[in-house]
């Protein structure tokens, strides 16, 4: 045997040093162990707790009601009913697309896009917030209930969740007010949620109107009811009770809107007016808010709240009499001879003229090589400023156009707020176009000539207005020149009926109008309507009982198709190429209290088809404010019951012509391109 010699490594030597490295990487081991479990259970301890709670204990949320919308007096026009919505839990959702959703499709009968579309969802929940359940089907019908509730057991995370749906009581009458609701969209819900919102996918927002102006006010704050569930997302009943008291969190109510908007107006309007399409508004002249509002035609906000399909969006939008268009604000039309207010208050305010300053009128306005025609064509003879407004002679109006020139009329128009948005908010609308010298320079092909100052002196041309603007023009008129913001809702309140913001009248301006130019114009007005040969006269004596309200009243009658040398009646036109019916007025005349105005879509002539409506509106107010003065007070938060019968359906040139056309021209418009007429 070899000695050992000096240097060598004996194999004690080295067993005992293998020992060394693995005591050394054991307690290394050990000291990371240590420090990891030490922050999993001290550092972020309640972070972890808190996550492996949430593996059995779900949240479930409380829908808070939202608020009700209610007229004047209290009727429910807007609340919800109870609904079921099926729901998907992403995270109890085991084999979710290979299993749940195919039978899910089966089961409520989904097409290959509706599964997919629901499949995309599902997806997107799990990665974004598993344990919030996500809407696949809104308010079921109780054939589905029933076949989801028999399946229960076999659709992991699939529940039936209570749902409140809203419910809009008066159908299409008020549905460009009220609006609708439907599904958030992700940009919504990120840019929402963000500002401190708490929306979830799924979740129906306001749209349009007053569901959409007043959404953070009527959605209230949801609640969370929180349970212990099992792997597949199902409550145990008997660990619930070690949650405690924290286990829920009450939701609160959003608050109801308080319109002023009298039900019983309202109807009156809807059944008074014949047209097919149109508006009629009802303003008080004192404050602003509306008193009644008709757009035709409307749609059905439960339609588009409810489960609409592609075919009935697809027939929403092709409907040539464009029933999502609110015809009061949101769009303008040439207001005719209602527009010769503003004509008159421009010609005395320019000192050319006065109320007594008499024009001959043979028939027409000759200014150059044209001729301006009159409605009537044999004349009116010499006629003053009265007996124009009386008659309206379109004469008189072009005379005082020629004479002062487009820009006094304009700025006229513009200080009682046409051409600007009237700033009602709550809907949607477009400023409409009060024509000056500038705007033709930069507009008009050729520039402004002064036979645009005549077609805008009686409302033609270029001149628009939406209905809403003239109302506010006719109720600046009325209380001595006060410009009021319109409103719609005259208050706040919480679920007890309580107070919660009252609103006020707003003033937008004050506009410069004499008292004695004031003065004329009314009475011009008044002729209209009691005296024989005014355009309103015959109106007012068929239609109202009470022949002592005296009012202040103005017919229009405003082209669609320019006119040419054979005038043809309405019935033979087709409805597209109609002219629109105007009527503008208030009443009483000696003390104002509500401003009406009537917009007949192609509907004829102002006189006839305008008036009439106006006419039942006013003595319909004047009858419930005696009722008001001595009935009891009604009985609050009462549904509304509709009492109205079916609007008038378009007639057949409507529904065959398909399209709106452009402006056509009539026999004889080669010679008079430029030449306009009303026909009150």
């Amino acid at each position: 045997m070899t000695p050992p010699t000096l240097g060598n490594t004996t194999p004690g030597r080295e067993l005992r040093r293998r020992f060394l490295w693995l005591g050394l990487a054991m307690t290394a081991g050990l000291a990371l162990l240590s420090i990891q479990l030490y922050r999993l259970q001290i550092t972020r301890g309640e972070e972890y707790s808190a996550k492996s709670v949430a593996n059995f204990v779900k949240e479930v949320r409380l829908r808070a009601d939202r608020g009700v919308i209610k007229d004047a007096r209290g009727t429910i026009l807007v609340d919800s009913r109870p609904s079921f919505d099926a729901v998907v839990t992403p995270a109890f959702c085991t084999e979710c697309a290979e299993q749940v959703i195919p039978r899910l499709a089966e089961l409520l009968r989904w097409d290959a896009d509706q599964a997919k579309k629901v499949e995309d969802l599902v997806r997107q929940g799990r990665r974004n917030a598993p344990f919030q359940p996500v809407p696949v089907r809104v308010d079921l019908t109780r054939d589905e209930y029933d076949r989801l509730a028999a399946r229960r057991d076999i659709l992991d995370g699939v529940e039936v969740a209570p749902v409140p749906h809203r419910y809009y009581r008066t159908n299409t009458v008020l549905s460009h007010v009220l609006g609708y609701m439907n599904e958030i969209t992700q940009e919504e819900l990120d840019r929402l949620n963000a500002d401190g919102s708490r929306y979830a996918l799924g979740d129906y927002i306001g749209r349009r109107g007053l569901e959409r102006y007043f959404e953070q006010r009527l959605r209230g704050a949801d609640g969370v009811r929180k349970e212990v569930v099992n792997a597949r997302g199902q409550k145990i009943e008997e660990l619930n009770v070690k949650l405690g008291d924290n286990a829920v969190v009450q939701p609160k109510a959003g608050s109801n809107l308080v319109l002023s908007i009298d039900m019983r107006l309202q109807e009156e309007a809807e059944r008074a007016f014949p047209g097919v399409t149109g508006a009629v508004v009802a303003i008080d002249v004192n404050t602003g808010f509306i008193r009644a509002l008709v757009s035709r035609p409307g749609f059905d906000p439960n339609l588009l709240t409810g489960r609409v399909t592609p075919t009935q969006m697809a027939q929403l939008s092709r409907d040539p009499l464009e029933p999502m268009i609110n015809r009061v604000a949101a769009e303008h039309y040439s207001p005719g001879s209602t527009f010769k207010v503003v004509t008159a208050l421009a010609a005395f305010k320019s000192g050319a003229f006065r109320p007594e300053t008499m024009v001959n009128c043979p028939g027409g306005y000759r200014l150059g090589a044209r001729t301006w025609r009159c409605h009537l064509d044999r004349g009116h003879g010499l006629v003053d400023g009265l007996v124009a407004m009386k008659s309206s002679c379109d004469t008189w109006f072009y005379k005082v156009a020629d004479t002062i020139g487009l820009d006094p009329i304009g700025e006229m128009g513009k200080s009682l707020g046409l051409g600007s948005p009237t700033g009602i908010n709550v809907v949607a609308e477009v400023p409409g176009i009060m024509p000056t010298t500038a705007y033709h320079d930069k507009a008009s092909p050729g520039g402004y000539t002064k036979g645009m100052a005549l077609n805008s002196s009686i409302g033609q041309g270029d001149n628009n207005v939406t209905p809403l603007q003239l109302a506010l023009v006719y109720a600046a008129i009325a209380n001595g020149g006060t410009l009021y913001k319109p409103q719609l809702v005259q208050r706040l309140e919480n679920l007890d009926g309580q107070v919660v913001e009252e609103f006020q009248p707003e003033v937008v301006r004050k506009v410069d109008l004499p008292p004695a130019h004031l003065k004329a114009v009314i009475e011009g007005l008044v002729k209209v309507a009691h005296e024989p040969g005014g355009t309103a006269y015959r109106s007012r004596l068929k239609v109202m009982r009470d022949l002592d309200i005296k009012v202040a009243a103005k017919t229009g009658t405003a082209q669609v198709a320019r006119l040419g040398a054979v005038r043809l009646k309405t019935y033979q036109m087709s409805f597209f190429e109609r002219d629109h019916a105007w009527f503008a007025g208030f009443a009483p005349a000696d003390k104002p209290e509500l401003a009406v105005v009537v917009l007949n879509e192609h509907g004829g002539h102002g006189g006839a088809d305008a008036a009439p409506t106006a006419m039942a509106v006013i003595q319909k107010y004047m009858d419930l404010k005696k009722l008001d003065a001595t009935a009891p007070p009604p009985r609050p938060n009462q549904p509304y019951t509709p009492t109205l019968t079916r609007a008038p359906s378009p007639d057949e040139t409507a529904l065959t012509r398909g399209v709106r056309p452009p402006k056509v021209l009539l026999p004889g418009d080669e010679e008079s391109e430029d030449t306009h007429a009303t026909q009150d």
